[in-house]
């Protein structure tokens, strides 16, 4: 099914418009550039996992069946599980076959290798070792291989493909064997080398927005604000690339000139950004139940297994966890690579909507099968690569304005810049390697950020 965004009559009930962004952190401009004193803080501080919004953990309590400590519990490990699995796959490099978590407070922290030797050291960081077959690396070439011979075919019948890090493999969603078969031969893959799942669930567009954060495009469509952002001094917000395409103009939940589409892109990816008029301000918060909000604080991308709640504007806030990262969607209007695949429960309505895991930011709704009533599967266009190609920056209430330096001839470091894990940067003469994929905070230098950084 296709889930576009809505196309319905206007609503007298609407909730207030709340732009969705990130809560801001201290300034500690000066705090990187000197030897940081006592203790650097852990992952869970570093992340705000260990103060999280009361919000989300009613809805943890209520998805994912946890008691409050439990809740609580399961956002530190989290945390701190990144961090752990970050320096793992430093370390491990060409060795690394993935990592997740299990367990209801998700205590359970696996790291693959292929190679027995690495067991030892898996364990000295407290997770449990799985030696397989095959690196992550082949996994994602082999997708790879499948993106492109997905750009090639028109079936429809293999609408999802992802590497199933837990499971070592990647699997093609088909409605029939058949279909799943020839996307394999076409990709040129060993079908032994790729699990063919069956199901007749079809992901489609999230449409019929009727309420809280919605906003309507060119007067008749509608979705759901993503989060706030800046490019330079220009406020704005991210949403799915469906929802508009460029020069299409918005206006807010009451109906007020809003915004215009600056850049979308859709299919391939489900990206778009909208800059704001001056009357309408960034906030650092997201919409959860009942007209609450949830801070949050910033955008390190959360591992499979973790937990992940959603805000829409049909079905309100829903969590669930994270079942794979980079998975490809064949909607009915294209193809659309690199999302993330949960076990949240979303509608026709939802699309552009927030997703966060603890207090940091993940991604906006794209679309998914199923509904709020029975469950269902959806996905959602990470932030980080819609920060990245835009040139955006999260809206903190620490912000900072900051240009791009060269030390040396490496990459300096740069608020604002989005890191991939495994990336290095040069700060105050010291190298540092990446641990999670985050966009760089203001108070998140390298030296002071352990949980994100480790130092060469």
């Amino acid at each position: 099914m296709v889930l576009r965004h809505a196309r319905t009559a206007r609503h007298s009930a609407l909730m207030a418009l709340g732009a969705l962004t990130l809560a801001g952190l201290p300034s500690s401009a000066a705090a990187d550039a000197s030897p940081v004193a006592g203790p650097a803080p852990g992952a869970a501080q570093t992340l705000g996992a260990d103060r999280p919004s009361p919000h989300l953990l009613t809805a943890l309590q209520r998805d994912l069946d946890l008691d409050a400590e439990q809740a609580s519990t399961r956002l530190v490990n989290e945390a701190e599980a990144g961090t752990r699995a970050g320096r793992l796959r430093n370390s491990l490099g060409e060795r690394y076959a993935g990592a997740w978590l299990r367990g209801a407070t998700a205590d359970e922290l696996t790291v693959a290798t292929t190679d027995a030797g690495d067991v030892a050291a898996i364990e000295a960081e407290g997770a449990t070792a799985q030696v397989v077959e095959r690196p992550l690396a082949a996994l994602e070439a082999a997708k790879e291989k499948l993106d492109a011979a997905a750009g090639r075919l028109t079936t429809l019948d293999t609408p999802v493909w992802y590497v199933d890090v837990p499971k070592n493999r990647v699997v093609v969603q088909a409605v029939d064997q058949a279909a799943g078969t020839a996307l394999v031969k076409a990709a040129g893959l060993e079908q032994e080398d790729i699990g063919i799942r069956l199901s007749t669930e079809r992901p489609r567009l999230l449409q019929d927005i009727t309420g809280g954060d919605a906003y309507y495009i060119n007067e008749s469509a509608r979705c759901s604000v993503g989060f706030s952002v800046t490019k330079g001094t220009q406020p704005g917000f991210v949403t799915a690339g469906h929802c508009g395409r460029a020069g299409a103009t918005t206006t807010g939940y009451d109906r007020t000139a809003q915004g215009t589409f600056q850049a979308s892109v859709f299919p391939g990816e489900d990206m778009a950004w909208v800059a704001t008029q001056s009357q309408w301000t960034p906030t650092s918060a997201v919409k959860a139940q009942s007209g609450q909000q949830v801070q949050v604080t910033g955008s390190a991308q959360a591992l499979v297994g973790a937990s992940v709640c959603r805000s829409g504007s049909t079905t309100g806030w829903h969590c669930g966890t994270i079942e794979q990262h980079d998975a490809s969607v064949r909607y009915p209007e294209g193809a659309v690579d690199g999302l993330t695949r949960t076990t949240v429960c979303a509608e026709p309505g939802d699309s552009g909507g927030p997703y966060v895991a603890g207090a940091q930011a993940q991604g906006v709704t794209s679309g998914g099968s199923g509904d709020c009533t029975n469950g269902g599967t959806t996905f959602f266009q990470p932030v980080n690569p819609i920060l990245s190609e835009y040139g955006l920056t999260l809206t903190t209430a620490a912000a900072q304005a900051a240009t791009e330096q060269q030390e040396g001839g490496a990459r300096a470091w740069t608020a604002g810049s989005v890191y991939e894990a495994g990336s290095t940067v040069t700060r105050d003469g010291v190298t540092y390697q990446c641990l999670q994929t985050h966009q760089a905070q203001g108070a998140w230098a390298p030296a002071g950020t352990p949980a994100l950084w480790q130092r060469l």
